[in-house]
């Protein structure tokens, strides 16, 4: 007799990365072992042309150099998270800079995570597959958890529509900027630990630290405070972490 009938789930759509690197080997091998984890890539060894598909075209996840010919990996992820297509777009940063100010740089420029060469191939693959599961991963503050507005000190965030407005002007923001604002507003004057919102923020299998925190925070700071140097807003608590200033 026969059995039901055999379903299959749909197969799910390929991943496509962007990979701007001009070393033809680092592409190469880039290339090769993301392919083999089941993304599609598509390669670029030349910044300005690497900016223009990064505004043209959609991207599961951007890989890039921070030294480029034409335009360097820094200025590249700015332009990339200030507008278009990708602007949250998951982006790993390559580096042969080994100092801690190097990486920082990257993270502020709007880096979600960095790569030092010489890097191991699985190290590599395991970052791209953490940072595209917490692109598409439902995050802590959906619409079916979170307060759908919220309003305070001239801010007004719409958790639904991930929209932040900013004295009645619209800002945009990345997931993770989006993300640690909400945790701090929605509790103004509370102290969070940088471990706290790494806990909230990022997922268990990123490899987020501390100063990733402290650069996104920086970042939010260029974006939502009238004087970033000096905030009204998101203020440092001296040894502990974070908290958004009193709603008073």
């Amino acid at each position: 007799m026969p059995g039901p009938p055999v379903t299959h789930a749909p197969a799910r759509p390929p991943m496509h990365v962007l990979v701007l690197d001009d070393e033809s080997w680092t592409r190469e091998l880039v290339r090769c072992h993301l392919s083999k984890a089941g993304f599609e890539v598509v390669e670029c060894n030349e910044g300005l042309s690497g900016l223009e598909l990064a505004r043209t075209f959609k991207f599961e996840l951007i890989v890039l150099d921070v030294t480029l010919p034409g335009v360097d990996g820094v200025t590249i992820c700015r332009a990339v998270r200030a507008s278009g297509a990708n602007r949250e777009t998951p982006l790993l940063m390559l580096t042969a800079q080994t100092s801690e100010s190097d990486k920082v740089l990257g993270l502020e420029s709007g880096a979600d995570d960095y790569v030092t060469k010489p890097f191991g191939v699985r190290e590599l693959v395991a970052r791209a597959h953490a940072l595209t599961r917490r692109h598409v991963r439902a995050g802590p503050f959906s619409a079916a958890s979170a307060t759908s507005t919220l309003q305070i000190r001239g801010l007004s965030l719409d958790a639904e529509r991930r929209q932040i407005a900013v004295r009645g002007e619209i800002v945009n923001l990345t997931r993770q900027e989006f993300e640690v604002l909400h945790v701090l507003a929605a509790r103004p004057g509370i102290v969070f630990t940088r471990t706290a919102l790494l806990r909230k923020v990022w997922p268990r299998e990123s490899e987020a630290t501390e100063r990733t925190v402290d650069a996104v925070v920086s970042r939010l700071r260029r974006k939502i405070e009238e004087h970033p140097r000096n905030p009204a807003l998101i203020l440092t608590a001296w040894g502990a972490g974070y908290k958004f200033a009193d709603a008073n």
